[in-house]
C-alpha cells in the first residue's frame, strides 16, 4: 500500500515511528508537506500537486496537521476525500477537534461527562458566568491554545475577573471550567485507534504547576483505565467521528470527564510511558479499512 503522511517535518518523533511502523509492515510512504500542496479543484477531477506532480496513486493519507495551520491542513485532507482517498482521521473530525467550543457541545450533546463550562461574550455577564461553574478557583482556556498554553487557573474571583476582562479586551474567545481538584494536578491520555483504546498513560504535573502537559514538564507513566473510563474515550472519539485520537480526561469526583480532544496525538510520550508500538496500532488500522475500501459514517454537528 502507499501511504501520504501529511506532516513539516520527517524529523518529528511521530512522522518517524510512523513511517518505521508502516514500511516494517511493507508498506511505500511518502511525507508530504501539506503547506506546500496546491490544488486543483474542478469537476470530477481533483487533484493535490506537490513539487510539480500530481499526488494521485495514494490508497491512504494519515494526516499530521498542526494545530497553527488547520484551516490550510483540513483543505489538503478534503482535496483527498474528494479523490476517494482513505484518510485515517477525515477533514471534518479535525476540525470539529479543533475548535474547543464545538468540541464541548457535540460531547454534551452525547451525554458524555464534561467539566462544568460556560462561554460569554460580554464582560458585563462575567459574574453570571462564573456563577455557572461554580465559582472560583476556576480555569480559563482560550478557544485557540493548546499544549497548555493559554490555560491559567484563576485562584479567587477577583482574579478570574481580571483575567476574563483582559482575554474579551484582546477579543478572545474563551472557556471557564470549573477545576477540579480532586484530579491534583494530573489527567489521563487516553490513545483509541478505530473503536478501542490502544494505550493510556497518567500524567502528572511538575511541583507547583497544574497543567499537566509533558511539554510543560510533566511526567507520565503507564495506567490501567477503569471500564467507565474506557468507554468515555471511545464514545469521546466517537461522537467527533475521529479514527485516531488522544483524550484527555480527568478522575473527578463525579466520573470521568473529558478536557480535551486531540486529533493529531503525539506518540513520543505514550509509547515511551507505556511500551506500545502505537504507531503499528495506527498501521494496522489502516490494512483492515483502506484496503476493503471502508469509509467512515460522519457523525452530525
Amino acid at each position: 500500500m502507499k501511504i501520504a503522511l501529511l506532516s513539516r517535518k520527517a524529523s518529528l518523533y511521530s512522522t518517524r515511528r510512523l513511517r518505521e511502523a508502516a514500511e516494517e509492515r511493507g508498506h511505500v510512504v511518502k511525507i508530504v508537506d501539506y503547506l506546500r500542496c496546491y490544488m486543483d479543484i474542478t469537476a470530477n477531477r481533483p487533484k493535490v500537486m506537490y513539487q510539480a506532480e500530481p499526488l494521485d496513486d495514494f490508497e491512504a493519507v494519515i494526516p499530521r496537521i498542526a494545530s497553527t495551520w488547520t484551516f490550510y491542513g483540513t483543505a489538503v485532507v478534503r482535496q483527498f476525500e474528494m479523490m476517494n482517498v482513505f484518510t485515517t482521521n477525515d477533514s471534518l473530525a479535525i476540525s470539529r477537534s479543533r475548535d474547543k467550543l464545538r468540541c464541548m457541545q457535540l460531547l454534551a450533546r452525547k451525554g458524555i461527562g464534561l467539566p462544568v463550562t460556560g462561554f460569554a461574550h460580554a464582560t458585563k455577564d462575567i459574574d453570571g458566568l462564573l456563577n455557572i461553574v461554580g465559582g472560583a478557583p476556576v480555569v480559563i482556556k482560550l478557544l485557540e491554545g493548546t499544549q497548555g498554553i493559554g490555560v491559567i487557573l484563576a485562584e479567587t474571583r477577583k482574579a478570574a475577573e481580571a483575567v476574563i476582562e483582559a482575554f474579551r479586551g484582546l477579543d478572545a474567545n474563551i472557556l471557564v471550567q470549573e477545576y477540579i481538584k480532586e484530579a491534583g494536578g494530573s489527567d489521563i491520555r487516553c490513545f483509541v485507534v478505530g473503536d478501542r483504546v490502544v494505550a493510556a498513560m497518567k500524567r502528572q504535573a511538575k511541583p507547583g504547576e497544574f497543567r499537566s502537559n509533558i511539554h510543560r514538564g510533566g511526567s507520565a507513566e503507564k495506567i490501567k483505565l477503569t471500564p467507565e473510563e474506557r468507554s468515555t474515550a471511545v464514545r469521546t472519539a466517537k461522537a467527533l467521528s475521529l479514527n485516531v485520537a488522544g483524550v484527555d480526561i480527568l478522575r473527578s469526583n463525579h466520573g470521568p470527564v473529558v478536557m480535551e480532544a486531540n486529533s493529531s496525538p503525539g506518540l513520543e510520550g505514550i509509547e515511551q510511558a507505556t511500551g506500545v508500538n502505537v504507531a503499528s496500532k495506527i498501521i494496522e488500522f489502516i490494512e483492515k479499512n483502506a484496503e476493503k475500501g471502508v469509509k467512515k459514517i460522519r457523525s452530525k454537528g
